[in-house]
């Protein structure tokens, strides 16, 4: 079936928006993932600045928060690559609804297929997503313990 018509053409455009949502939905979390990637970095610089000048006990504690940032940039770059390929191919699958509603093609496989890897790619970057997410706590928990060897140090001497 070729288009010949616009009430023909109307059928395919309302198949295509569900790949176009998608789309707009990856770009919001996208966002979010690069600014992940963003704060991490910079936390990462701003640890790492100076660092021969301070106390041994203090770059041992740096350098395990620097050793978790980096398998936290690690993992949001690969749930970044994998929500690219989702959007990547929400675009080829829109493109090949209209090519094959446009040229008459058969294509139920392909599009099946794409929609399948799109889908794939979307759920191990969520799961990567959250991985990362979760790995704030580790980082967040050497802070802590320093802090709390700090306070007992301070409430020995006789501080409140």
């Amino acid at each position: 079936m070729s288009v010949t018509s616009f009430r023909e053409l109307v059928p395919i455009l309302q198949t295509a928006i569900g790949p176009m949502i998608l789309i707009s939905g990856l770009g919001l979390l996208l966002l979010t993932m690069t600014n992940r990637l963003g704060r991490i970095i910079d936390r990462s610089r701003s640890l790492l600045d100076d660092l021969e000048s301070y106390p041994e006990s203090y770059i041992i504690r740096i350098n395990k928060e620097v050793a978790i940032l980096w398998k936290r940039a690690r993992y949001i770059r690969i749930a970044i690559l994998l929500a690219c390929v989702t959007c990547f191919g929400a675009s080829w699958l829109i493109l090949l609804l209209f090519l094959s509603a446009l040229i008459n093609l058969d294509l139920p496989l392909l599009l099946s297929g794409i929609f399948i890897v799109s889908m794939l790619s979307l759920s191990s970057s969520l799961l990567f997503f959250f991985i990362e997410v979760n790995m704030t706590l580790s980082a967040l928990k050497i802070e802590m313990e320093s802090h709390d060897k700090k306070r007992l140090i301070i409430e020995n001497m006789g501080y409140k």
